[in-house]
């Protein structure tokens, strides 16, 4: 007996064992059981999620023996003659092919004659959005005035394409992409039938990999089996698609963190020496830093069943927000220019060197200085000491650092730090500092702030500041608001009252209200 691949052996009977499409298998089921049939009914999606599929099943809830009914039996001749593709009232017509006006004329001809074994004659017409112009203006006139027992169902990847006056006669139903978890859900299912074992990590992928398609899923499945001989394993399926190991991107944004490019470029390079496609490695980090950026703003939508979930977590608190955002556009655009790369290789090494070199800037922060072009051997020798940790141009740098007189609120504005670590330092209040060690504190609605991660670099600023190693402790507890997001605030009010003292007490604008009994709206008030 030959082989049946999955996707034909496991497509749907019925309404009942569409994975997916709850929204149209909703509206057709009470059409059905009400009676309220259409004459015509197009159903539109991407490739894969279907069409074809649902045609077939409302073609035997029409011409099922046991009456018009939303769960056709099955077994009837109608039934299993619709299931064989053997049915001669179900006419199916690719409009890929069939496209001139002489195929739609055939159908005409063909429509007029009553159904020979079925209650309804239905015609399926896929990739309708292929006719001609002049097969649609034919086809126009039996969806106009069509006989009664005829039923036209329509499907299409492409609804923009088909005229207006032809959307207009339909039913219209959108196919949605099938969700990657009801993917995977519907697979276990199938290999639990089918006696084959599956680590859960490998139909992930599979799932993951079909973008939306059941039947992509179910044929990438088909040859994973093969591909494997056996337990269909996680390392197999990645072999197989050659999918990036989430270890490489792991160690990538690790490097990234600690701002090593060295390790960056040593990923790079294993991942060239394995022939990885550096096209899927940019489309799997795009994902990755969704990942983590969604972790830092809202974990609880990360899915519990997450793989790595607890990893990227962890991986998430090194990073500020800004950060990844800028990250993920970098990413995109090293995907999109990667064609244009002397090589792969180099448009993704350039890619990583890119996030390496550009940092979201501090708001208001003063713009780097253009470097002027040296002569040779007219260079400065105090610069390059100052360059050089640790250097006499370093050592002079901290003794000549700026005295602090207590001003923690404009110190915390000055400081070369964003993000979070921002927040922190606006956010907080000077307890103590002897010159080496600082202790500032924090309010319970603000301990979020406190992450080791951000706590570290505030330090690096205060150290960068002072030129100094400085030692930070922070206190969560009461606070008298004496803090620099308090002071602003202070002082955007006193701004904005001054600002309607001044509308207020303006002449022509007191003149206005008197003459027109008008007043003034104080949030309309803007500080000039």
């Amino acid at each position: 007996m030959s082989y049946q691949v999955l996707a034909r052996k496991w497509r749907p009977r019925n309404f009942a064992s569409l994975v997916g499409q709850e929204h149209v298998v909703r509206a057709l089921t009470h059409a059905l059981e009400q009676k309220r049939l259409h004459h015509a009914y197009l159903f539109t999606g991407t490739r894969g999620v279907g069409k074809t599929t649902l045609a077939r099943i409302l073609a035997k809830a029409l011409n099922c023996e046991t009456g018009i009914t939303a769960t056709p039996c099955g077994v009837c001749s109608a039934c299993t003659e619709i299931d064989s593709g053997r049915f001669v009232d179900l006419i199916e017509i690719d409009a890929a092919t069939n496209t001139g006006i002489d195929d739609m004329r055939g159908l005409q001809d063909n429509a007029v004659y009553a159904p020979t074994r079925g209650r309804f004659k239905v015609f399926v017409i896929d990739e309708v959005h292929m006719l001609s112009k002049p097969a649609f203006n034919s086809m126009l006139k039996t969806f106009e005035e069509p006989p009664e027992h005829i039923k036209f169902i329509l499907a299409t990847t492409d609804p923009q394409k088909i005229p207006v006056t032809v959307l207009s006669r339909c039913l219209q139903f959108n196919l949605k992409q099938m969700p990657r978890e009801a993917i995977y859900g519907h697979l276990g299912h199938i290999l639990q039938q089918e006696n084959t074992a599956a680590e859960p990590a490998a139909l992930r992928l599979i799932a993951q990999a079909a973008q939306g398609s059941m039947r992509d899923a179910l044929s990438l499945l088909d040859q994973a089996i093969a591909y494997a001989g056996g337990k269909v394993s996680e390392e197999a399926v990645r072999a197989m698609l050659g999918a990036i190991d989430q270890d490489y991107l792991f160690k990538l944004l690790d490097g990234l963190a600690q701002q090593d490019i060295k390790t960056m470029l040593a990923v790079a390079g294993d991942m060239e020496s394995r022939s990885l496609s550096f096209d899927s490695a940019l489309q799997d980090l795009a994902t990755l830093l969704h990942q983590l950026a969604l972790a830092l703003s809202a974990p609880e939508a990360l899915g519990q069943d997450l793989p790595e979930r607890e990893r990227i977590i962890a991986l998430a608190q090194q990073f500020d927000a800004e950060e990844l955002q800028l990250y993920y556009q970098i990413a995109l655009h090293g995907r999109r220019d990667l064609p244009l790369a002397p090589d792969e290789y180099a448009g993704f090494s350039m890619t990583l060197m890119r996030m390496l070199a550009f940092r979201p800037m501090e708001a208001g922060a003063a713009a780097p200085a253009k470097r002027q072009p040296e002569m040779q051997g007219e260079r400065d020798p105090a610069a390059g000491a100052a360059a050089r940790p640790g250097g006499r141009a370093a050592s002079a740098a901290a003794a000549d650092a700026p005295a602090f007189d207590g001003d923690w609120p404009g110190l915390a504005n000055q400081l070369k730090v964003s993000g979070v670590a921002k927040q922190l330092a606006q956010q907080s209040e000077l307890r103590s500092f002897d010159g080496t060690s600082m202790e500032l504190g924090l309010a319970f609605s603000a301990k979020h702030l406190a992450d080791r991660t951000y706590q570290d670099k505030l330090r690096a600023a205060l150290q960068e500041h002072f030129g100094r190693k400085v030692a930070l402790k922070i206190v969560i507890g009461e606070i008298n608001g004496n803090t620099a997001a308090v002071k602003a605030k202070t002082e955007r009010e006193a701004r904005q009252g001054k600002a309607v003292e001044a509308i207020e007490g303006d002449a022509f604008v007191r003149d206005l209200m008197d003459t027109f009994d008008a007043t003034i709206v104080s949030d309309s008030v803007k500080p000039a």
